[in-house]
């Protein structure tokens, strides 16, 4: 055997999947994890009798596989990542191919891609996105870095990829950190559905006192609808699970304490440094840190007063109706801030991103694909360079007929006392963005009245500054 197509450094859920994946589409496979015992249980297991090659040390890893050797890193983002590559240079050759298969946060993309060109060796950040399921059936695939490393792992990716009426859901994004900056963004918008999603099963079970089934039948019927997608599909297979002891609905006995990674965050911090407003990501990343503050919340839960009214009280079909177009126009408007912010940063760090090319291959295999996304990546092959996708007029004309519907059910959930961050963000948004004037020229005045900071004019050219007060 001359060697391994390709090898796998990492044998939790998502490597051992993507490496069954890749041995299925006929490639041969080199597996290592630091701890033997996976490795060996898997290939004796869920690889028996397959192209997979095993093995236990890394040097017999690197010495398995095919030149120019291309390495899948499926570790933990973070140190392990740096810790592999210091111990991976060292066998490596000139042009051998390293490819960051992990959530890594851009910088540190752009700082190892640095690091390896300087080893002579080459350095793909590539998003995954698509959980166990999609690893193994076919996920999507955001790969970034050098061009030339990308066109050598490219038949791999393509048919390890998912695939939809449009084509692979894998496309070289760019250079540098291009593909983890995609990535991060992907997450940050998978943040604010899921965000938009929670807040209307709190409105139909709290505010419409609707019982899970019919919840759950509700989001059977939206999945059917404009709202087609994997998240709105998942709520309903999730919301039928019944708990085994008790036969109570399992979500009703889960915690309502929200975990993180890290992405939606790192998401929300690089829009501020870029200036980018996406305040539904920022809603929902404040909504999981909220959640996580269970006690306090419950204590204060017996303390602060909410609105003295009977729930319920309202004509359902017509608010289920109200809520779905809701739920609409706020994922159009996640997607748009998260397509402004990969605008931006796409000029800021030279990635020449094709955003008709990122909503194509975001359509199959990841987290996020939804119907919407066909409708934005339409906007974008006929306008590629809109400053956003709100300035469009197919995307205006959705806007203006629907939002009535965001208001309506905004009005519903501040009297009936239930938070809806993300939703609230939506139409904040639309409304300062559709705003000719907004008060920030008294912001201007106060800053220069403390701080001397200047302000402009709406009827000259030029900066100034008013003696405001009397300083001694």
């Amino acid at each position: 055997m001359d060697g391994s197509d390709i090898g796998i450094i990492g044998m939790g859920v998502m490597g051992q999947s993507f490496a069954l994946n890749i041995e299925s589409r006929g490639f041969t496979v080199s597996v290592y994890n630091r701890t033997e015992s996976r490795t060996r249980e898997f290939v004796e297991k869920r690889a028996k009798g397959k192209a997979v090659v095993p093995t236990y040390s890394l040097r017999d890893f690197v010495y398995s596989l095919k030149v120019p050797r291309k390495v899948l890193l499926m570790v933990k983002a973070g140190e392990a990542v740096d810790e592999f590559l210091r111990m991976l240079k060292e066998l490596l050759e000139k042009n051998d191919i390293i490819i960051d298969g992990g959530n890594s946060y851009f910088k540190d993309t752009e700082r190892r891609s640095d690091w390896m060109r300087r080893e002579g060796i080459f350095y793909l950040g590539t998003g995954i996105s698509g959980g166990e399921y999609g690893a193994l059936h076919g996920p999507c695939i955001m790969p970034g870095g050098d061009k030339e490393a990308y066109q050598q792992v490219e038949e791999i990716f393509l048919k390890a990829c998912a695939y939809t009426k449009d084509g692979p859901c894998c496309s070289y994004l760019g250079p540098g950190s291009a593909g983890h900056f995609v990535k991060m963004v992907h997450n940050g918008i998978e943040y604010a559905l899921m965000e938009i999603i929670a807040e209307s099963y709190h409105l139909m079970r709290d505010g419409l006192l609707m019982d899970i089934e019919d919840i759950q039948d509700t989001f059977e019927e939206w999945n059917k609808s404009e709202l087609n997608s994997y998240l709105v599909e998942i709520t309903g297979k999730i919301l039928e699970k019944r708990d085994k002891v008790t036969e109570k609905p399992l979500v009703d006995l889960i915690l309502d304490k929200a975990g993180q990674k890290g992405t939606g965050l790192w998401t929300s911090k690089v829009s501020l440094d870029l200036g980018v407003p996406v305040p539904t990501i920022n809603g929902a990343v404040n909504a999981r840190i909220i959640s996580g503050f269970k006690e306090d919340r419950a204590k204060l839960s017996d303390k602060l007063r909410g609105p003295l009214i009977h729930n319920g009280r309202e004509d359902k079909d017509n608010f289920i109706s109200l809520l779905r177009r809701c739920c609409y126009i706020c994922m159009l408007l996640s997607y748009a801030q998260g397509m402004h912010l990969l605008k931006v940063a796409s000029e800021k760090f030279s990635y020449n991103l094709n955003l008709s090319e990122v909503a194509r291959i975001w359509k199959g295999g990841c987290i996020i694909r939804a119907r919407v996304l066909d409708t934005i990546k339409n906007i974008y092959v006929k306008e590629q360079n809109l400053p956003n996708l709100i300035f469009s007029d197919e995307l205006t004309g959705i806007l203006n007929e629907q939002i009535s519907a965001l208001r309506h059910i905004l009005i519903k959930a501040v009297t009936w006392g239930i938070p809806v961050p993300a939703m609230s963000a939506c139409l904040n948004y639309y409304d300062s963005y559709r705003a000719k004037i907004l008060p920030a020229n008294l912001i201007q005045a106060q800053r220069d009245y403390f701080g001397a900071h200047k302000y402009e004019r709406v009827d000259k050219k030029g900066f100034f500054h008013t003696e405001w007060q009397k300083i001694g």
